[in-house]
């Protein structure tokens, strides 16, 4: 199926809590992560504060406000819990399906269309040797989690906004370093991973959702990989994060350095032969020394991001990080880091 290119924003912290992103949940526990929370609060007391939190944070409003603001796609993060109890993997909570269900709902009536992504593990998606132990072949976890990919795919193949769904959100693959490796996911056991989730997607949901797959890090590992002449509707997943780059980015110069990275990671992932979209992407920049003033570094960012979007055209897509934040953070926040761009600058 072809798509339009899709300028988006993630809607990070919603169904799947980032202390980041909503630091008022997390402030008075300690925690610093949902299961710390749960940990924290109880599990009733958590319970009741997650279902408040998803109530609350995201709404049918923010979706005709995205639409307004001129993105025509969403990417939503859920938990490996979204069916709650009556899915394979039922966790602390009563599971999000239902704020799912309204997402698309209103998507559908913004006129915007849905990425999905498994975006919370079992032992956390930042944990590489967890993550290894849940997609390794004979875990007891792995089934389940393709289990949950597919029931999402299915349930919702024949809604009209559906893009795809994106199995793993940003996993790191194994790096060979001479004669040792870095810590990280080994590329056969994501490749693999990725091919059974490819197989149970279609064979519950057909050919219509787009099966996105993170790069974890490598764009240039995946040149062959799921070949169009045999796999339908399979993109490349790429995140460009320039925050903790070596470079002093308080000047045109930095900023133009940061922005051919990005170029050249999207050539990269393209030599794959998928079509490539950058699935995250902020304004924060690396501003080493010369840190400027607030104003003087908003600016910046909005300069940055002017540029990034430019060199993002060589891609199908792109979602930035993220919709909105509770401390409206300037480079993290779309309603203020994008707040100042045209409709025609996303064409």
């Amino acid at each position: 199926m072809d798509h339009a290119m899709l300028h988006g924003v993630n809607l990070a912290g919603w169904l799947v809590l980032e202390p980041w992103v909503t630091p008022s949940l997390f402030a008075s526990s300690g925690a610093f992560d949902e299961k710390g929370l749960e940990a924290a609060l109880g599990h009733d007391r958590y319970v009741e504060v997650v279902a408040g939190h998803r109530s609350a944070f995201i709404g049918e409003r923010d979706f005709r406000q995205i639409a307004d603001r001129g993105y025509n796609a969403v990417r939503i993060p859920v938990p490996w819990t979204v069916f709650g109890k009556d899915g394979p993997m039922p966790g602390v909570d009563e599971g999000c399906i239902e704020y799912v269900d309204r997402a698309f709902t209103w998507a559908e009536a913004a006129g915007l269309q849905v990425l999905l992504v498994l975006a919370a593990m079992p032992g956390g998606d930042d944990d590489p040797e967890a993550l290894s132990n849940v997609i390794a072949m004979g875990s007891t976890l792995r089934d389940p989690v393709i289990e949950v990919v597919a029931r999402l795919a299915e349930r919702y193949a024949e809604r009209d906004c559906l893009i795809g769904i994106e199995p793993l959100d940003e996993p790191v693959a194994q790096r060979r370093r001479g004669l040792s490796v870095t810590p990280g996911v080994p590329m056969h056991m994501l490749r693999n991973f990725y091919r059974d989730c490819y197989e149970a997607v279609r064979d519950r949901a057909g050919d219509h959702p787009v099966v996105v797959f993170s790069c974890a890090g490598r764009p240039d590992m995946w040149n062959l990989f799921m070949a169009q002449s045999r796999y339908r509707n399979v993109w490349l997943d790429l995140h460009l994060y320039h925050y903790n780059d070596v470079v002093d980015a308080s000047g045109p110069s930095g900023t133009r350095r940061l922005v051919e990275r990005s170029s050249d990671a999207i050539a990269r992932a393209r030599r794959s032969g998928l079509p490539v979209v950058v699935g995250e992407w902020s304004s924060s920049l690396p501003v080493g020394a010369g840190t400027p003033t607030p104003e003087g570094l908003k600016a910046m960012e909005r300069v940055y991001a002017a540029a990034q979007i430019q060199a993002f055209r060589d891609a199908s897509g792109w979602f930035f990080q993220t919709w909105k934040t509770e401390n409206k953070l300037s480079a993290w926040d779309a309603r203020v880091a994008l707040s100042s761009f045209e409709r025609g600058m996303f064409d």
